[in-house]
């Protein structure tokens, strides 16, 4: 187990994005219902989130359900948005005590009232808290991200605010849902997937990559630190070579 001590003798990744993946497959292993699973991933994201805070990272986002989850069935959908709306009326005194603040991040329309009203209080309520920025990526596609971005910037060329040769790789990251927020430097993958499954696809440009077979339920913060030793073990050179930098 590697030791916080000894984590915080390297630079600290500063934002961390999470695909927590392994829920349903968790619970068929126990011949439980997946919500089950998906209940038991809502404790692994609160002992993630303590291990975030204990490093000092200042931005945890987590894939929590994609714009494709909605082909998902019936039951298990209504399910996940029950629990996401009973799961932010438990965690919101948390987030208070700890100084964390929340956002959510996606196509909310797509939102049943009661989650769209569950966000609305949690970002209200949290909004001056600096410790630590928990960003939930719900009803989130990353295509349809950029998509969206790139309708805002034609509209704002059709409106005059830009030339269409002003448009660079800047203007494209300020129209994103994270324009104010660093790029993650560490993208952590749970239950042996390795693929990005559509999520922050222009964010992570130069992100770390790790992937890890624990399933999300199982995963906590002694995973987190694992993950983040790997990560500091790692040259980023962002284009340039070791001797550049």
């Amino acid at each position: 187990m590697v030791s916080i001590a000894e984590i915080k003798k390297y630079p600290i990744p500063q934002h961390v994005a999470v695909i927590m993946d392994g829920n349903g497959r968790w619970a068929k292993l126990r011949n439980k219902d997946r919500l089950i699973g998906h209940q038991q991933g809502a404790a692994a994201l609160r002992n993630t989130l303590e291990g975030a805070l204990e490093l000092g990272i200042k931005y945890l986002t987590v894939y929590a359900f994609s714009i494709e989850n909605w082909n998902r069935t019936e039951s298990e959908v209504s399910g996940l948005m029950n629990l996401f709306v009973k799961t932010c009326k438990l965690e919101l005194p948390t987030l208070q005590k700890h100084n964390i603040r929340f956002r959510a991040i996606g196509n909310l329309a797509m939102l049943n009232k009661d989650c769209q009203n569950s966000i609305r209080v949690m970002e209200e309520q949290t909004m001056q808290n600096t410790s630590l920025t928990l960003l939930v990526a719900i009803s989130y596609s990353a295509r349809w991200e950029i998509a969206n971005a790139a309708k805002c910037i034609a509209e704002d060329v059709q409106a005059g605010k830009y030339h269409i040769d002003d448009i660079d790789e800047q203007t494209v990251s300020q129209h994103l849902l994270t324009r104010d927020i660093p790029d993650p430097d560490l993208l952590i993958r749970t239950s042996g997937e390795y693929r990005i499954s559509n999520y922050l696809l222009w964010q992570i440009a130069y992100t770390e990559l790790y992937f890890t077979d624990c399933f999300w339920p199982d995963f906590n913060k002694e995973q987190l630190f694992e993950a983040v030793s790997d990560y500091q073990k790692r040259e980023r050179r962002f284009g340039k070579t070791s001797e550049q930098l």
